[in-house]
């Protein structure tokens, strides 16, 4: 018997940012300490696998500088002097705060402002039943899904796909925009799976090679923003050479002859001009396609990730309908399955109590939002009080100089709730210190994959951390919203509700189960009976005002970006930050390894591996303005400069640098990070953040 098989373990869900959601074992040594975390061999499509950064838990949970009593800001903003205060002392403060900005302001003076720190439902969006309560700003959540589902949503109609297990029954995998080897490793389980088993191709598209890449038996690495012209060319060589299904087309399309005429110009030559591939790379590319039916696209966040992501996506996704590969096992496209879940959460964010008269502020426009920017605002109050739970947007998100501006704003109280003392903390009035996953009950689900996964609490928190669930329940009762709906149940009791409402059971009998698996039929998920749009037919021609999206802005908000440019067909879209004489590089803030989001870097483990913060540059263009490998180089736009350490990297087009992983500000030389030099502009047509779309100069650092 193995020495895990002794083990006392319990199960779960891994609680962050990633497509996989993976299910996991967990060590537990006693009440309140673990060991090393498994994935579950059982879940089929977590398969035993998980990333390393995840199975060193205990360096996270364990780790000598968590938060774990309330802090109480003692001098300047962002000095680092603290008080220690109790939590009722703390809460007191936060909601006299709260009252005293909203007497001045009005209620739409207070923004609590949250992400993807945690995934699990009830610690995630319990926020938004306070929100809606007290009538506070609203919050459009944009900075991570809205290029890629609304260009999905195009074509497909409906955010759901072919089982990403198939991915083991096809006989090629393409892996397009996405690292998955480092973002989402089970993806890599199922694709090496169809290799060994079936001799499956892999091909990974990138703007770099990658991790992913090395595991690729065709590997194409193209400019950043230049994934549309890559796919037109690609349907221009199918229709050209007979490979396109047209007798799938006409079935189940809305408009192949208005395609292929559109297409009749997008040719191998015009996409390597744009692309920097080369006519034999995309032909070769095609052709395997083209001729292989069972062809799995799996469709990533990363290139959906500038100006004209959402073209992007839709573009990439066409190829599957020109091919008929969706009629086929181990065949189709798949972004995402977050479409098949329709779980019920209204009495957990307290929607009814919604005011539709309350303005919405855009997530990831944290910067011209708490500078005041008229446009940020739409009309109303500046944001003068904030509670922040489960993201980190001093760091992580775009603008950082705008960002940090704001939350120094003597007029801004702001309560950060988290686990350790990150940037965002750093510049707060009140730290209160927060759960980890094991300690709390939740349930989660998974866009990469089909199930929906208990998080049971498996260990006792150190003495000092509460919930995200206390926190909104104790300000509840402070601010005199706690007799309305939603409010006074446990986690447990919000579980049973959302999972009753979907005839899903009950939180102890996910508890037995550990997981369901919702994956749809292969008809309802190879969409064999149709698309999800009105006339059941897969969309070329892209509604780019009128289509549904699950992450469209409120109508109060309006549209987004340059919407009157946006292509009728698939298209190569130029509205990206394109490279110039003052900028000649673009640069992409691609994830690392060992990091997830801002989430792992301090942990010493994923720190040593990681090693600094560098950039990934070719060696030309290092030799061209006299950089060695090693040396530190300036990098700047009109946003701000940060300083790195040069890497040379000869996987890369010349006139590309990368930046990998988003490391605490304080990782950096001048204290100011990655971010400095990422636009907060709202992309069209729905918005979000377009962090892989930067133009930049370089210089060495003086």
């Amino acid at each position: 018997m193995n020495q895990h098989a002794k083990l006392r373990i319990g199960h779960s869900a891994c609680p962050h940012d990633c497509p996989s959601t993976c299910a996991l074992e967990v060590e537990l040594l006693d009440g309140n300490r673990i060991g090393r975390v498994h994935g579950a061999k059982a879940n089929s499509y977590t398969a035993g696998v998980i990333c390393a950064k995840v199975a060193r838990y205990a360096d996270r949970v364990h780790h000598p500088d968590r938060l774990l009593k309330p802090l109480v800001r003692a001098g300047a903003k962002g000095d680092g002097a603290w008080k220690e205060a109790s939590w009722e002392a703390a809460l007191d403060l936060v909601a006299e705060k709260f009252i005293a900005a909203e007497e001045k302001y009005g209620s739409e003076t207070v923004w609590p402002y949250y992400y993807a720190g945690t995934m699990g439902l009830v610690q995630r969006d319990g926020i938004d039943r306070l929100r809606h309560a007290k009538k506070y700003s609203g919050f459009f959540g944009s900075i991570c899904t809205n290029l890629a589902w609304t260009g999905w949503m195009m074509g497909a109609g409906a955010l759901r796909g072919p089982d990403p297990r198939e991915m083991a029954k096809s006989d090629c995998v393409v892996i397009w925009g996405t690292n998955a080897v480092v973002t989402q490793v089970n993806v890599m389980t199922h694709a090496i799976k169809a290799r060994k088993e079936r001799g499956a191709k892999i091909v990974v598209i990138d703007v770099y090679e990658n991790a992913t890449m090395k595991q690729a038996d065709l590997g194409l690495v193209l400019r950043p923003g230049t994934d549309g012209a890559l796919a037109c060319a690609v349907m221009h060589v199918l229709f050209r050479e007979g490979m396109a299904d047209r007798a799938y087309l006409e079935k189940y399309t809305d408009d192949p002859k208005g395609l292929e005429a559109h297409l009749k110009t997008r040719t191998p030559e015009w996409a390597a001009e744009i692309t920097g591939l080369t006519v034999a790379e995309i032909e070769a590319f095609a052709r395997l396609v083209g001729t292989t039916k069972r062809t799995y696209f799996r469709l990533g966040y990363g290139f959906a990730r500038q100006r004209n992501g959402a073209v992007n996506m839709h573009a990439a996704s066409c190829i599957a309908a020109v091919t008929g590969c969706w009629q086929y096992e181990g065949g189709g496209a798949f972004h995402s399955n977050s479409g098949i879940f329709k779980l019920n959460q209204d009495v957990l964010e307290g929607t009814k109590m919604r005011d539709p008269s309350i303005r919405y502020l855009d997530h990831s426009r944290i910067g011209p939002v708490l500078t005041g920017a008229s446009d940020a605002l739409y009309g109303g109050p500046p944001v003068t009080a904030m509670l922040i739970q489960n993201t980190n947007p001093v760091n992580v998100a775009p603008e950082q100089r705008l960002v940090t501006q704001g939350f120094l704003r003597q007029d801004l109280f702001t309560c950060v709730h988290e686990q350790f003392m990150t940037d965002t903390a750093k510049l707060a009035d009140v730290v209160l210190p927060a759960t980890m996953f094991l300690e709390h009950d939740d349930v989660y689900k998974g866009g990469g994959n089909q199930h929906i996964t208990l998080g049971p609490k498996l260990i006792e928190p150190p003495e000092g951390p509460r919930t995200n669930h206390f926190v909104i329940e104790q300000l509840a009762e402070r601010l005199g919203v706690a007799d309305r709906p939603g409010f006074g149940l446990t986690e447990q009791q919000h579980i049973d509700i959302i999972l009753g409402k979907r005839g899903l059971g009950s939180f102890d009998s996910l508890k037995e189960d550990k997981w369901i698996d919702l994956q749809p039929d292969f008809d309802t998920a190879h969409f064999t009976r149709g698309f999800g749009h009105a006339d059941g037919k897969f969309h070329f021609r892209a509604d780019w005002t009128g289509q549904a999206a699950p992450n469209r802005p409120p109508k109060s908000m309006g549209l987004f970006g340059p919407v009157a440019r946006l292509p009728e067909f698939p298209d190569h879209f130029d509205l990206i930050e394109v490279a110039d004489e003052a900028h000649p590089f673009r640069l992409t803030t691609s994830p690392a390894r060992n990091f997830l989001n801002s989430t792992f870097s301090e942990t010493p483990v994923s720190k040593a591996k990681e090693g600094r913060p560098e950039l990934l540059l070719h060696p030309d263009d290092a030799a061209a303005l006299g950089l060695a490998d090693g040396d530190r180089v300036e990098v700047g736009n009109t946003r701000g400069e940060v300083v790195l350490h040069a890497k040379l990297f000869e996987g890369i087009k010349r006139g590309v640098v990368i930046a990998e992983g988003i490391w605490p500000n304080s990782a950096h030389e001048r204290g100011e990070g990655i971010n400095v030099l990422t636009g907060a502009d709202a992309p069209a047509p729905y918005g979000g953040a377009a962090f892989h779309d930067n133009k930049v100069w370089l210089r060495a650092a003086g």
